[in-house]
């Protein structure tokens, strides 16, 4: 029996700098494993029913009901059983200040348990989330959680927050020099003050938001071919294209689209919740 239930929601005004993006999601396939690929977003999941087993490249793994996953730049490995339940934020680094109380840098390339960050909220939170009967009333029901986790905050540099609005605007075209220039800072200081930040150079983290980009083009069919692809995100050939996506997902392009695609696409091309 297969089954696939994918919905997204839009969170309250209030989180929208602190949340990229909310989903959920009730599949029942074979077992497998997905690819948790880069972006410039951390991800937390809630898991509804069994647990959520991540392991990142560092080698670090985590079998947990609640994640949090930092930045990083090589895909994790997700492994699944035959249901996959549960909802899936994308956490903007000021979301990471906000709601978790720590920079982006400190979860770099690796995941954690929510609760060893929130404690018992989260358990609190879930069991929530669990019990609402309908998509809209679990939304709603994490949002208001949210909304009462998430603190006053700001990036502790105003500098470093031009940066990341100049750099999500334009998916990392901006040379890593002319952003330095702009703020009134060395290169050299620019990469110490954001790697502490983020977790990634603002170097890789340009390379992964292009990434981000030339996927989600991929996901939304919207250009012909994987040249288009290439010449439209920056790479200055195919060639190029292939080697970043190869760096961040582990395999090729084709193999991806053969392999990936078609459950991403089905994740993306979300119902609105009711």
């Amino acid at each position: 029996m297969t089954e696939t239930q994918f919905v997204k929601a839009t969170p309250p005004p209030p989180l929208r700098p602190l949340i990229s993006g909310i989903s959920g999601y009730r599949v029942r396939s074979a077992p497998g494993v997905h690819r948790g690929l880069p972006s410039r977003s951390l991800t937390v999941i809630l898991a509804l029913d069994e647990t959520v087993d991540v392991t990142f490249d560092s080698g670090y793994q985590q079998c947990c009901t609640a994640l949090v996953g930092g930045l990083h730049s090589k895909p994790a490995k997700v492994e699944h059983g035959e249901l996959q339940h549960g909802i899936q934020l994308g956490l903007t680094p000021l979301g990471a200040r906000a709601l978790l109380g720590l920079p982006a840098g400190e979860l770099a390339d690796t995941g954690v348990d929510l609760s060893a960050v929130l404690g018992p909220v989260v358990a609190e939170l879930t069991e929530r989330v669990h019990s609402a009967t309908t998509w809209t009333d679990r939304f709603d029901r994490l949002n208001d959680g949210l909304l009462r986790l998430a603190a006053p905050v700001d990036f502790p540099a105003p500098e470093l927050a031009w940066i990341w609005r100049r750099m999500t605007q334009t998916d990392g075209h901006v040379p890593v020099a002319a952003l330095a220039s702009d703020v009134g800072w060395t290169r050299q200081h620019l990469g110490a003050r954001f790697r502490r930040e983020f977790g990634l150079s603002p170097k890789l983290l340009s390379r992964v938001m292009r990434f981000e980009r030339a996927r989600r083009q991929l996901v939304a069919g919207t250009v012909a071919s994987l040249a288009d692809v290439a010449a439209d995100c920056g790479y200055s050939d195919q060639a190029h294209f292939n080697r970043d996506w190869r760096e961040f997902t582990g395999v090729a392009p084709s193999r991806w689209i053969a392999e990936e695609l078609p459950f991403v696409q089905g994740a993306a091309h979300l119902g609105d919740a009711s």
